[in-house]
C-alpha cells in the first residue's frame, strides 16, 4: 500500500461547511440559511450573470491561459501594471503557489493564530516549518511576528483583515514590521476582505508593494464581488516574483465563466457599493442584538462577526443553531464565527438565539 510521508500524514483535512440543502434533507425543513463561509449576501451583479449567459456557448474551448483581458483591466483599477498580477484559481491556489515557489523543505513560515488555516496546512504539505504566533488583542501581533525571523523564514503570512476574528493591522503597524524584515523573505498579504474595510487607519500594503520589497498581496472575488463558486483570485507582485510564480503554474488555471464574471462584476462598482452599505447596516444590527443578548464579539472590519461565548458551549450552540436550520461555523471551544447576512437572515439567526437562551 502507497504511504504518505509525515508531514503529510499529520495534516487534518479542511472541513468545509454543511450545505443548505444536505441539511434541509437530514432535518426535514425548509429555508436554512448558511452564515458560515463569509460568502457575499447579495451575491453577483446581473451584469455578471448576463456575461455568464453570453459566455456558455464558448465552453468547448480552453479558457483564456493568460487571463489577458481581465489581467489589463485590473492593471488599469489598480494603477499597475499587467506584469505585475497574477490570475489563480482562488487566491488559495496563489498561497500554495508561492510556498512550492520558495520553499525548500526545513524552511520556515510565520503566522499568527488564529488566522487562515490554509497557511499552515500548504507550508506543512510543503515540508516547512510552521512558526505560529499568538494573536494579541484579537489582531497580529506584528512585533512578536517580527522577533521570529531566523535565517530560515521564507514567507510570513498576514491576513490582513483577519479571517476568523476580523480584525486589521494598521499603517503605522505595518511600516514598523516591514522596516524589521529582511530581505529574501517573502510578505505574503491576504486582503481577501479588502473590499468591506471602513477604517482609515488599515495598512497600505500597495505602498511596500510600490517601494519594490518584496511582497504578494493576494485579493479575491469569491467575497464581496460574490464568485464564491467560480473560485477566482488575484495576486499583486513585482514582475521578478510574478514570474517566478508561474514557471509551476498549471496551464489554463482560471477557468472561462470565472473569467468572464469577474470582468463583469469589475465594471458594476454600483453593486459592490451596495452590498458593502448592506453589511454595514447588518453589522450594526447584529452588534446591537448581540449586545442585548449579552454576547461578547470581536469588532470587525468584514462580513463576519467573532463571538465569544462565556463557556466552552460553541460546540453545542453550533449544533443548536444548526437543528433550526442555521449554519455557523464553529471555531474553538468558546468561539463562532457568524456571516453578515442579509436582513432576513440576521433577524432569523437572532430570533432562534434567543429562542435558544430561552429555552435554557
Amino acid at each position: 500500500m502507497v504511504t504518505s510521508p509525515d508531514h503529510i500524514k499529520t495534516i487534518k483535512p479542511y472541513v468545509p461547511g454543511k450545505p443548505v440543502e444536505e441539511l434541509e434533507r437530514e432535518l426535514g425543513i425548509k429555508g436554512a440559511i448558511k452564515l458560515a463561509s463569509n460568502e457575499s449576501s447579495l451575491g453577483p451583479s446581473p451584469s455578471v450573470l448576463r456575461a455568464l449567459r453570453h459566455a456558455l456557448k464558448g465552453i468547448n474551448r480552453y479558457p483564456d491561459g493568460s487571463c489577458y483581458y481581465l489581467k489589463t483591466s485590473l492593471a488599469e483599477k489598480l494603477g499597475v501594471s499587467p506584469e505585475e498580477i497574477m490570475l489563480g484559481n482562488g487566491s488559495n491556489e496563489l498561497i500554495e503557489l508561492a510556498v512550492r515557489t520558495f520553499f525548500n523543505a526545513g524552511d520556515e513560515a510565520i503566522m499568527a493564530h488564529p488566522s487562515f488555516v490554509v497557511y499552515s496546512m500548504i507550508t506543512q504539505a510543503a515540508g516547512g516549518k510552521n512558526v505560529v504566533v499568538p494573536l494579541k488583542e484579537w489582531r497580529h501581533d506584528l512585533e512578536a511576528m517580527a522577533s521570529r525571523i531566523t535565517e530560515k523564514t521564507k514567507i510570513i503570512f498576514i491576513a490582513n483583515p483577519n479571517n476568523p476574528t476580523g480584525t486589521i493591522n494598521t499603517k503605522a503597524e505595518m511600516d514598523a514590521f516591514m522596516n524589521k524584515v529582511p530581505e529574501g523573505v517573502l510578505i505574503v498579504v491576504d486582503e481577501a476582505y479588502y473590499e468591506y474595510v471602513t477604517s482609515p487607519e488599515y495598512a497600505d500594503s500597495m505602498k511596500h508593494f510600490r517601494q519594490g520589497r518584496d511582497i504578494l498581496i493576494l485579493r479575491t472575488f469569491s467575497k464581496i464581488y460574490g464568485l464564491a463558486g467560480l473560485r477566482i483570485g488575484y495576486g499583486i507582485a513585482k514582475p521578478s516574483l510574478i514570474t517566478e510564480l508561474n514557471k509551476i503554474r498549471q496551464p489554463f488555471n482560471v477557468n472561462s465563466m470565472a473569467q468572464k464574471a469577474a470582468l463583469a462584476s469589475l465594471e458594476d462598482e454600483k453593486h459592490i457599493s451596495k452590498a458593502k452599505k448592506i453589511n454595514e447596516k447588518g453589522k450594526k444590527y447584529l452588534y446591537r442584538e448581540l449586545k442585548a443578548l449579552q454576547f461578547d464579539f470581536v469588532p470587525t472590519e468584514t462580513n463576519f462577526i467573532y463571538v465569544i461565548l462565556k463557556d466552552d458551549s460553541a460546540g453545542q450552540l453550533y449544533e443548536k443553531l444548526l437543528r433550526k436550520g442555521i449554519i455557523v461555523r464553529p471555531m474553538g471551544p468558546r468561539e463562532i464565527r457568524v456571516t453578515i447576512g442579509l436582513p432576513e437572515e440576521n433577524e432569523k439567526f437572532i430570533e432562534t438565539l434567543k429562542k435558544i437562551q430561552n429555552a435554557e
